[in-house]
């Protein structure tokens, strides 16, 4: 018996079972489910948890509801409980729509199809194919929250993007960010895409507004936080520009090394 047509399951997937927390040892449809129950506002902070999905040892049949070991068809009444069945990460999912592949450096399941990603073990995730010679590595770049919602993106159900730093973000966060008109990475600074238009416009702008006498042998030291040079170069009220890669996204230092220099 087959019940992958079915609509079983929750608002994260559609599965026929259920799964027992090895932590609480309450019954969830799963982990996503049990993680945001187990951590809402109503949990007092000492009780809040996530459950260790690698320890999940026992799942109920949605069709009979007998409790069994963790496996793909149901000891009892033989129902497949999910077409898609990882027993490495206990993953259940009826919808093969997601080209759900394991990954043995992630040590969990991924979707978009085992053939479109690979794994980079110096980030310490899968990345799409598109990025395997251009991709900026930065060591365990998923491990960590998303620098603007603060949710752990290494097994995030959302999508994620990689920046040009090599910085990671949730997809619809960075979206956010360039609707309030922020371009650079909130972790280093760096901006996030191709800003040379807007550097030719603040080149016009420069030019068009001379600074008044008293001003004009004033100078200053920047650092730019896309190429990480450091110069000494003439103040201006509007913006700064870096001779080594002619952005405007750096910031006035207090002081600076004899001579210009990276870092």
């Amino acid at each position: 018996m087959d019940l992958g047509s079915g609509k079983s399951g929750c608002s994260h997937y559609r599965r026929g079972c259920k799964i027992r927390a090895p932590c609480c040892d309450e019954i969830f449809y799963c982990r996503h489910c049990h993680n945001e129950a187990k951590n809402s506002l109503e949990i007092h902070l000492r009780d809040r948890h996530e459950i260790p999905r690698h320890e999940i040892k026992k799942v109920i049949c949605t069709l009979c509801s007998t409790e069994q070991d963790v496996q793909q068809y149901c000891s009892n009444c033989g129902v497949c409980m999910a077409k898609y069945f990882c027993a490495k990460c206990n993953f259940f999912d009826n919808d093969l729509t997601k080209n759900q592949y394991h990954c043995d450096g992630c040590g969990i399941c991924r979707t978009g199809g085992q053939e479109n990603f690979f794994h980079c073990f110096k980030c310490g995730c899968c990345y799409s194919n598109s990025l395997k010679q251009s991709h900026h590595c930065v060591e365990r770049a998923m491990h960590h929250n998303c620098p603007v919602c603060f949710e752990y993106l290494f097994d995030s159900t959302k999508d994620v993007s990689v920046l040009p730093c090599g910085h990671t973000i949730h997809l619809e966060c960075l979206k956010e960010m360039r609707g309030h008109c922020q371009f650079s990475c909130p972790v280093c600074s760096r901006s996030v895409c191709d800003m040379s238009g807007v550097w030719q416009k603040l080149d016009e702008e420069v030019a068009a507004i001379p600074m008044p006498e008293i001003y004009q042998n004033k100078m200053v030291w920047i650092l730019c936080n896309d190429c990480g040079m450091r110069s000494n170069i003439h103040f201006h009220i509007l913006a700064h520009k870096c001779p080594g890669c002619s952005s405007y996204n750096t910031r006035q230092t207090r002081s600076g090394p004899s001579a210009c220099s990276r870092v």
